[in-house]
């Protein structure tokens, strides 16, 4: 009987590995600056991005990530600028955009919303305009669309210095396939640069939550198979 226990138990352990082991694969499609000087033409840059633990990289790549997926694109180290306007540099206005999917695998549950982050500095005539929207692509919903702005002390409720964003931002349905699309908008408002007035993006990072209720069935599951294998 004892052996029948531990065959069992080996077996539902394998079963509850192979759940762990699965995960969800991250397409990042693309992360790009754009930044404009007075006269023709923009410069490009390119945002590298970090997907949990794995070393930066530059889109688009695909990564498989066992644990909940965290996005961050790393706005400035972009390539060959960081993303900011105004300041010592000539460029008076700028975007940022970026697209990623998250597919999950068999044995993890849907996405359900996301620790959204945003870190800025603006000065005097410094301003960030942001959008975000997440779309489930197996059924075209859009999940989230969500917008806002930080603004320097040239502008009405603004304020000079480092501007935060922490919060969780809930999904209105749960989705197994999701598309991210964020944009970001800098500028100084015609202001002179080189200047005192700056947009800079510093980062922008979103971490994953799945369906509570897979998590905690996983949990009790595992947790009941250790209570079992105790009594045996």
């Amino acid at each position: 009987m004892k052996g029948l226990r531990l065959t069992a138990f080996m077996f539902a352990v394998i079963v509850a590995g192979q759940a762990l082991a699965s995960g969800w694969d991250v397409n990042v499609i693309s992360s790009q600056g754009l930044l404009f000087s007075p006269g023709p033409g923009s410069t490009a840059t390119q945002v590298p991005v970090v997907v949990n633990n794995n070393p930066p990289a530059f889109a688009p790549f695909i990564v498989t990530v066992t644990t909940l997926p965290q996005i961050t694109f790393a706005t400035a180290l972009g390539n060959p600028n960081p993303v900011l306007v105004g300041d010592g540099t000539t460029f008076t206005g700028g975007t940022f955009t970026a697209q990623y999917t998250i597919s999950t695998r068999p044995g993890k549950g849907d996405l359900t919303g996301f620790n959204f982050v945003v870190s800025a500095f603006v000065w005097d005539y410094g301003q960030i305009i942001w959008t975000k929207k997440v779309v489930c692509i197996d059924t075209s919903e859009v999940l989230f669309n969500g917008s806002g702005v930080f603004s320097g002390a040239a502008y009405a409720g603004g304020s000079n210095g480092f501007h935060n964003l922490n919060q969780f931002v809930p999904l209105s349905n749960t989705c197994s396939n999701l598309l991210v699309i964020e944009s970001f908008v800098l500028h100084i408002d015609g202001a002179p640069a080189p200047g005192s007035s700056t947009a800079s993006l510093l980062l922008v990072e979103q971490d994953w939550v799945p369906e509570p209720a897979s998590l905690l069935a996983l949990a009790v599951g595992l947790g009941g198979l250790a209570l079992r294998r105790r009594k045996a």
